[in-house]
């Protein structure tokens, strides 16, 4: 990795706090930015910098004498990261998010698009990293919160019972990509979807959560109608994990991808899912 210092943008975001304490321990600097600066700890506000999306300007006078920057704010801002870059930018890696390749559009997907192609237009070195979905540690909003259904129902309902595919892919390997991007040759140019080595089903991902947790679950097939319709009356009810209905829709969707690019481009080689949901439940 070069000398200078990796601006951040998102810092206060889950993945931003994980890359943050990666840099840390190599002695790396970083320069948080962040629209909750209270949300870092006294060390991170020593160099941090506010911005706010919805103030216009914010951004750009945060990304000031930046040379290599990091965004972790949500995929479909990324345009606005883009367009915020000053000419002193060496490097810059996009979170984007493979949901891009739903068959579901919508307005989040089309604004991710126009970030992709904005980093392509704007002749500066760089690439936007696609996670599949991202789990790990003790705010992981992904299998954390299947292991509370189990935990507090014994069950999981899913459509079709689960017989739709993911790539899962564990956080601390979502951040070897991002130093990678920021460091290697071959990391610019065309995205590149960063998953997990196994193919499993959303059914299967299940059981794996069950048996890291040391239970059973059972898996609820339901249709994919009712599933939307429960969905929308977990925000209503009190200690239930909330789920939205979009997330139900790409629960029937299968999200499989190769990951030639990450191992030819970025190096790296992700664990699998056993070692993975491990690492997770042991911390």
């Amino acid at each position: 990795m070069t000398d200078g210092p990796v601006t951040l943008v998102g810092a206060t975001s889950k993945l931003g706090q994980n890359l943050m304490r990666r840099l840390a321990g190599r002695g790396r600097k970083v320069i948080p930015l962040g629209r909750r600066l209270d949300a870092l700890t006294p060390e991170q506000r020593t160099d941090a910098r506010h911005f706010d999306l919805e103030q216009p300007g914010s951004l750009q006078t945060a990304l000031q004498g930046a040379e290599y920057v990091v965004s972790c704010v949500h995929a479909y801002d990324g345009a606005a990261v883009v367009a915020a870059l000053p000419a002193t930018v060496k490097r810059v890696v996009l979170l984007g998010s493979t949901r891009i390749f739903s068959r579901y559009s919508n307005r989040n997907i089309e604004k991710q698009k126009d970030a992709v192609a904005a980093l392509a237009n704007s002749g500066i070195p760089g690439v936007v990293l696609h996670p599949t979905m991202i789990y790990g540690g003790p705010a992981d909003a992904n299998v954390q919160r299947i292991a509370a259904y189990i935990r507090k129902f014994g069950a999981v309902p899913l459509p079709a019972g689960g017989t739709a595919l993911l790539q899962p892919i564990h956080t601390d390997d979502v951040v070897s990509c991002i130093e990678a991007a920021l460091q290697r040759d071959e990391a610019p140019g065309e995205p590149v979807i960063v998953a997990g080595p196994q193919v499993i089903s959303y059914r299967d991902l299940v059981q794996a959560v069950g048996r890291a947790i040391g239970t059973s679950p059972t898996v609820l097939p339901v249709p994919g109608f009712a599933l939307q319709i429960a969905a929308a009356l977990t925000a209503a009810v009190p200690g239930i994990p909330t789920i939205r209905i979009d997330e139900v829709r790409r629960l029937g969707e299968d999200k499989t991808f190769p990951i030639d690019e990450m191992r030819r481009r970025l190096g790296v080689e992700p664990i699998d899912i056993s070692t993975g949901l491990a690492r997770t439940f042991s911390r």
